[in-house]
């Protein structure tokens, strides 16, 4: 039985139409997921890649396009989630409370943020973060947060 896969975690079996398969069908469909090719782009590359010489046949390209429309969304997560070198932030949770203890007097009841960050890698065990900040300190955040938001706006629409 042969099988098609992008990753262990998605593979595809078509026995009539992938044994013997084309030694270019692997390229064809690593292309495709590398590309995260939209319905019309995938069309045009499948198109052209059945037209090739040598190139795969139209009953291939229908069942690449059939999985690839069903599983694009978790494909391109899989490729994305291997290619992350880097802890990433899983989840965040906050509150305000108020300073009960201090070493000086004026600091007590005054409101602190306290944040707790969820950080790791998908399948790994996740580590937490705990921070408190003042007002000040919040406020320092949310500016620095605010200008990292700007900065991937502006790339991200200059694409």
């Amino acid at each position: 039985m042969s099988s098609l896969c992008f990753s262990k975690k998605f593979c595809l079996v078509e026995e009539e139409l992938l044994h013997g398969a084309h030694p270019g069908l692997r390229f064809v469909t690593q292309s495709i997921a590398s590309a995260d090719m939209d319905l019309n782009q995938l069309e045009a590359f499948l198109t052209a890649q059945t037209k090739k010489p040598g190139g795969i046949t139209t009953e291939q390209a229908a069942v690449i396009a059939k999985f690839w429309k069903s599983h694009r969304v978790k494909i391109r997560d899989s490729l994305i989630n291997q290619s992350k070198w880097e802890n990433s932030l899983k989840n965040i949770s906050w509150r305000v409370d108020l300073k009960s203890q201090s070493r000086h007097a004026d600091q007590l009841n005054n409101p602190v943020a306290i944040v707790e960050m969820e950080l790791g890698k998908q399948g790994q065990e996740s580590e937490f973060l705990t921070l408190e900040f003042d007002e000040i300190k919040l406020n320092q955040m949310v500016r620095k947060l605010s200008e990292i938001e700007d900065s991937i706006t502006s790339l991200t629409q200059s694409n």
